[in-house]
């Protein structure tokens, strides 16, 4: 009896709450409809675009405890500010133009089993890698890790020392791992375009379109499928763009923002990591986010504090991950390279020492401190490596420009080792070239002359001009001729590291500047070449312009001149300080910094070469690059652009500029032909296609270095992106500014589609030359040439 009591004292009192609940929901249904008509179309169209999203998402997935919540009628918020949620989405399209990509990159992959174009070069820096000795090259190191990473992974140990183009590849060459990398990131490159596209606002068919251009330029092709770089830094410079513009439209201090953010720092680094051009990217990116920054600018609604605090934030992070990865890459690089190699004498005394098997091992039992007396070598420290040199041939009486010399004995900067690098320090006050019973050692400051070992003449200059830079002073060794020239031989020392050695002249380690006493110039190579007189060796003089780097030298050879009645003094002296025998430790920094300026100041200027082109020449595609030929026929991988793709594309960009004059003087009539959305999308497309475009080509202008077609495919990048949103924009005006639209834009497709048939059939008929499998008759080859610039080989009639 009480239990039917309570069941319906507890029955009522359930509906009675029920009824209150309803109650409480109608009146609250009420007061949002009041609010609703009061609401702004704003509003509204938010609340709308909310509610097609929750349409459109998937039913939202519950944790128990929150089913639980709401089936007791109270919906508790459950605090998740430390969960980390990862979501992989993939479109149809991008998987598409990913398996199509793969499938050009990676087919027949393995041929030529030669030696292709510059892979004499990477693929001799990857089996450095692998034999961990040093190597220098004027790039960043990024890619051959890349490439010697995967190589190292299936057991290849970098014993085959690609000799020559064409050079077959033994069995031990692992060549399907060697052009693994640089083909994967070629088959990605097409997805990120299109994801680019997209990121626009551009429609799908003409995203797709842009990602199929990439898959069908044959350069793009050809050089995503050898040891090559330019196929790592597409890659990573268009993963960069894409993230980027990601990272400008996720919610400032969001998980997805922080992560946007570190992926795109770190692959736009990962560019400039793989060759400096990458920088271009960098730079674009920041110009971007930049824009992004002063387009926020006047939203009165963020306060200064808001935006100050995004702007750091961004810096921080850009910076931080920027500085990590460029840093971690090279860390990478010297803790792989330990051993000594080919290249070490390009760099300092000290960094060779502190390799193994280095320059510790050719100088050792060698004294460490430099006095009166001793026999050194002058490296000169930074830039091109030679020693300070002479011989006993003198300056010509007078020059090809009239200009007169002292006719003094030659000093030069010599690029070899010889018995002509040797000079003696002496102290002006004794006559004597031995080392004395007690130690005489040179510090910071301290005056001295330099006597030539071979022909015991003293280092000298005076006020005569120099051969080849007459605005410095000659350098000779004095030759008394007793026509009232006098001899002016006394030079400083100058310790640039003194503080590391307490202001002592060490051997290898200090870095040492000689000025001259009399006229205060400094020893200076000039990097100008001497004539044949000279024996094409280096200029060097003394300016007045003491701060430079090319007046840095350092000793690098350094032994006691002996007598053979102070053997005891020697043996006195040579057991007090020596350099060491095993290798000298340099730290990290030291070899970062020191890596950093030779990577800057090496650049060679190449010998002109016959596949060599200017910048002018790259849009028309006026030259191309022989890469190999079989030699038993006239197959061979030669780099040529889709030529219809490349046509287009410039076109494109005269059509984009045209547009855009046209809409700025009608804007300037205060005539508005696009809404200012599409107004903003189209100066946007301009602002990352047509700027990237110049960004990457325009430097070239500007370049003293030899040039070849390859530079110009990261502009080419840009410029197929760009010739996708002139198309997009071509429907979008010719809808909205032409009578009887639809039957235009219908002709405007058709002609699209048979230009892009023609992009399929050069394509098809020049894979051949991206490939090298076919057999060409020599008729076959001049075929395909179609310009009398085309440098296609004939081998065999």
């Amino acid at each position: 009896m009480e239990t039917a009591v309570s069941e319906a004292t507890d029955t009522t009192t359930t509906a009675v709450r029920s009824r209150k609940v309803q109650k409480k929901a109608q009146k609250g249904s009420e007061e949002s409809a009041t609010v609703n008509e009061q609401r702004s179309p704003s509003m509204e169209t938010a609340v709308n675009e909310r509610h097609h999203k929750l349409k459109s998402d998937e039913p939202v997935k519950r944790s128990p405890a929150e089913a639980i919540s709401e089936r007791n009628g109270v919906f508790e918020e459950v605090d998740d500010r430390f969960t980390v949620s990862i979501r992989l989405q993939f479109n149809a399209a991008t998987v598409g133009l990913f398996l199509l990509s793969f499938l050009t990159r990676f087919y027949r992959i393995t041929h030529p089993r030669g030696v292709v174009f510059d892979e004499i070069h990477f693929g001799k820096f990857v089996s450095l890698y692998l034999k961990n000795t040093f190597y220098f090259d004027q790039h960043p190191p990024l890619g051959k890790l890349m490439i010697a990473g995967a190589a190292g992974a299936v057991g290849y140990s970098g014993s085959f020392e690609f000799p020559k183009i064409g050079s077959e590849y033994d069995a031990s060459v692992p060549i399907l791992a060697l052009r693994f990398v640089p083909a994967l990131c070629g088959s990605l490159l097409a997805p990120i375009v299109y994801s680019i596209l997209r990121q626009v606002k551009l429609g799908q068919s003409v995203s797709i379109l842009g990602g199929l251009l990439i898959i069908l330029d044959n350069a793009l092709l050809t050089h995503s499928r050898f040891i090559l770089m330019e196929s790592m830094l597409l890659f990573f410079a268009a993963l960069g763009i894409l993230t980027v513009l990601k990272f400008l439209q996720a919610d400032p201090f969001s998980a997805r923002w922080w992560t946007l953010g570190t992926i795109a720092s770190a692959s736009l680094t990962a560019a400039v990591c793989v060759k400096f051009v990458g920088f271009y990217s960098y730079l674009l990116a920041m110009y971007i986010i930049g824009r992004h920054v002063w387009m926020e600018l006047p939203d009165r609604r963020r306060s200064n504090a808001s935006i100050l605090l995004k702007v750091i934030a961004k810096s921080l992070l850009i910076v931080g991950v920027s500085l990590a990865v460029y840093i971690g890459c090279f860390y990478l690089h010297f803790a792989t390279l330990y051993k000594a190699g080919p290249h070490d004498n390009v760099m300092t005394s000290a960094f060779q020492a502190s390799l193994e098997g280095g320059l510790a091992s050719i100088t050792k039992g060698q004294p460490l401190r430099v006095q009166h007396g001793s026999q050194i070598t002058l490296k000169h420290t930074h830039g091109r490596v030679c020693w300070l040199h002479s011989h006993t041939h003198v300056y010509p009486i007078k020059y090809k420009d009239g200009r007169g010399s002292s006719h003094q004995q030659q000093v030069t900067c010599y690029g070899f080792k010889d018995v002509n690098n040797w000079w003696i320090v002496k102290r002006p006050n004794k006559d004597s070239l031995m080392v004395d019973d007690e130690p005489d050692y040179i510090e910071h400051g301290d005056v001295i002359q330099l006597v030539h070992g071979v022909t015991s003449r003293a280092l000298n200059s005076h006020d005569v001009a120099s051969p080849m830079s007459p605005l410095c002073q000659e350098v000779s060794c004095y030759i008394d001729y007793n026509i009232s020239m006098p001899a002016n031989l006394l030079w400083r020392v100058e310790l640039l590291n003194g503080k590391e050695s307490k202001s002592k002249w060490h051997a290898i380690t200090s870095q040492v500047r000689l000025v001259h006493v009399n006229t205060t110039a400094a020893l200076k190579y000039t990097g100008e070449q001497l004539p044949d007189w000279g024996y094409n060796q280096f200029e060097v003089a003394a300016d007045r312009r003491q701060q430079t780097i090319d007046t840095i030298w350092n000793v690098e050879e350094h032994r006691y001149t002996q007598h053979k009645d102070k053997k005891d003094v020697l043996n006195k002296l040579l057991a007090t300080e020596m350099i060491p025998t095993e290798p000298t430790k340099l730290s990290f920094w030291n070899k970062f910094s020191e890596l950093q300026l030779k990577m800057l100041l090496h650049a060679d200027k190449l010998e002109s070469h016959m596949y060599s082109s200017e910048p002018h020449e790259w849009p028309l595609m006026d030259k191309g690059i022989a890469y190999w030929i079989d030699g038993d026929s006239n197959a061979q991988v030669h780099l040529l652009g889709n030529l219809v793709i490349w046509y287009s594309a410039t076109m494109a960009i005269v059509l984009y500029v045209a547009f855009l004059v046209f809409y700025l003087i009608r804007r300037r009539r205060e005539i508005y032909d696009l809404e200012p959305v599409e107004w903003d999308r189209f100066r946007l497309g301009g602002e990352i296609f047509l700027a990237g475009y110049l960004i990457h080509y325009l430097p070239y202008f500007f370049m003293e270095r030899t040039l070849f077609l390859y530079n110009y495919l990261p502009a080419l990048l840009f410029k197929v992106m760009l010739l996708c949103f002139v198309v997009d924009h071509c429907q979008l005006a010719l809808r909205k500014f032409v009578k009887q639209s639809a039957l235009v834009i219908g002709i405007f497709r058709a002609i699209v589609v048979a230009w892009f048939a023609g992009v399929l059939y050069f394509f098809q008929r020049y894979s051949v030359l991206s490939y090298g499998t076919t057999a060409l008759s020599a008729d076959d080859v001049l075929e395909l040439r179609l310009k009398d610039t085309w440098d296609l080989i004939v081998h065999k009639p």
